[in-house]
């Protein structure tokens, strides 16, 4: 009795990933191209641990994805995006801009469902970040300084104490809200909250609560091919 039970449980799940296979199998993988502008912000603690009061700067995001059928209506989204990130902050009468370049690394989760000709796109997951290059502008006045950005984990005694550090690696969350049209042409809102700190451990002062994260949100449009 019990072998015709488990022949019985084994039939059904054969049945339903026959079901989904051929499900999935109608659908190939698409590829796309997308890119767009980035409102972008740090968030986080100061050196005395209060809440960090910043300006939004605005960026741009360019690049590529691939949409993978996994179920009906889901897919799995990884892609490959350059993304430039960082924030503006007045103090006194200086106003430091930091700009900072990433390849990211998207791995989203996306539900799409027929709505009139086209679909609508709802869609989450991590996403990884390494910066590639960055730029602080120092402005006071009619004064202007420019500074290469270091990227390091760590920040000692002896380094340079003009120069602005920041972490390489980000990771964090990406939301995305959108709709794709019949002819392959998409348009979507997209929101990151960035989970690490990205300012280095500094060792040259004691009791430093500084704790800095990308957050920020865009808009995109691509073709799906």
């Amino acid at each position: 009795m019990k072998a015709r039970q488990l022949y019985i449980f084994l039939a059904l799940v054969f049945a339903t990933s026959a079901t989904m296979a051929q499900s999935t199998a109608s659908k190939k993988v698409g590829l796309a191209i997308l890119g767009g502008v980035n409102l972008q912000n740090f968030n986080g603690k100061d050196f005395n641990g209060d809440k960090l009061e910043n300006d939004l700067i605005a960026g741009f995001h360019a690049g590529l994805n691939a949409q993978i059928p996994i179920a009906p209506e889901f897919y799995f989204q990884p892609g490959l995006m350059f993304s430039t990130k960082g924030a503006k902050n007045t103090t006194g009468q200086v106003t430091s801009t930091y700009r900072l370049s990433y390849l990211e690394l998207p791995l989203n989760l996306v539900y799409k469902s027929q709505v009139g000709n086209g679909y609508i796109m709802l869609g989450f997951g991590p996403y990884v970040g390494y910066a590639v290059s960055g730029k602080a502008t120092y402005v006071s006045g009619s004064v202007e300084v420019n500074n290469d950005i270091e990227f390091t984990n760590e920040v000692n005694d002896g380094d340079a104490l003009l120069t602005p550090y920041f972490k390489p690696l980000d990771f964090g969350g990406n939301i995305l809200f959108g709709y794709e049209m019949a002819g392959g042409l998409f348009f979507q809102l997209n929101s990151q909250l960035g989970m690490v700190k990205i300012n280095p451990d500094d060792n040259r002062t004691a009791n430093d609560k500084t704790n800095v994260k990308n957050t920020g949100f865009g808009l995109s449009a691509g073709y799906r091919f």
